[in-house]
């Protein structure tokens, strides 16, 4: 067998876990003719074959589910070499791999970006948004430093540090402005327009309702908290969004803010690391900076 390189393994892990060469090429950064040239160099030096090809369709064989296994332990080692040397030097810098949830990304990462290339310029920040069980496997695998998400999450592998809370508000027409607000029971039995199935916000709507998840509706899921605004706007239902993002998604759509009685519904929104990570001091002190955004009203 010849000598195996970490990018051959870095290639093959991109297309174990994407499964299609052109994303995995644009995932390496690579073209792809470079990429399958690189795995055919892998197979051949491994002696059998890494992948199944039926067409455009790949997929592992037995061989190469094992090998898959392999490859991420080896890659989060080399991961977790990178951190350690990072550590030693008592501050952060380089590449920090920060994942969001979607909720919160485009309310937040502005401020927090510019406050973290403020005080640390030496940072190359890059930034990951996705639901939170993408988050958690890939804080898990490695492929992030850490999270920005809704806790808890209770992950005992986790460390996990309280950065804000926040208020839900209630988003409906503007033709229904100065009606009451409604209870979570009287919610329940309204038109309620909800994120699709991934979203952690849309388990805690959910919940505040006391609606079954598992319960068939019959009205059109979002996927981004700007559709629902917009759908509201456009008289199909009411919705929730958080505080922060009540600035941004309300200001083009004839829709009007509501907050609810006390108790009001909330959400904590944290950082999470894992608790083997050589930067785990860094990061505690990172998670200072992040600033919790100008409330709506």
């Amino acid at each position: 067998m010849t000598n195996l390189t970490l990018k051959q393994l870095t290639y093959f892990d991109a297309l174990a876990r994407l499964g299609h060469f052109g994303r995995a090429a644009e995932a390496c950064a690579i073209s792809q003719p470079a990429l399958s040239m690189q795995i055919k160099d892998l197979e051949l030096g491994l002696g059998a074959s890494l992948f199944e090809r039926s067409g455009r369709k790949i997929a592992l064989t037995g061989f190469g589910e094992v090998f898959s296994e392999r490859v991420r332990d080896i890659l989060r080692s080399v991961e977790e070499l990178e951190a350690l040397a990072r550590a030693s030097r008592n501050t952060l810098a380089g590449p920090l791999r920060i994942g969001v949830i979607p909720t919160v990304a485009p309310y937040l990462l502005p401020r927090v970006v510019a406050n973290l290339t403020r005080v640390h310029p030496e940072l190359d920040i890059r930034l990951r948004e996705s639901i939170t069980p993408t988050l958690i496997r890939e804080l898990a695998e490695g492929r992030l430093d850490a999270a920005i998400v809704a806790l808890p999450v209770s992950e005992p592998s986790f460390e996990e540090i309280a950065l804000f809370t926040e208020r839900f508000v209630l988003v409906r027409p503007h033709a229904e402005r100065d009606e009451p607000v409604p209870s979570p029971e009287r919610l329940a039995q309204m038109k309620l327009l909800l994120l699709e199935e991934g979203h952690c916000f849309r388990e805690q709507a959910l919940s505040l309702c006391s609606l079954n998840p598992a319960r068939p509706r019959e009205l059109m899921d979002a996927s981004s908290l700007s559709t629902l605004v917009q759908m509201v706007g456009a008289g199909i239902g009411v919705t929730l969004i958080p505080e922060m993002a009540v600035p941004v998604e309300t200001r083009s759509a004839p829709v009007s803010v509501a907050y609810f009685d006390d108790p009001q519904p909330s959400r904590t929104i944290g950082m999470i690391w894992r608790r083997s990570s050589p930067i785990a001091p860094q990061l505690r002190s990172l998670s200072e900076v992040v600033d919790r955004p100008s409330p709506a009203g």
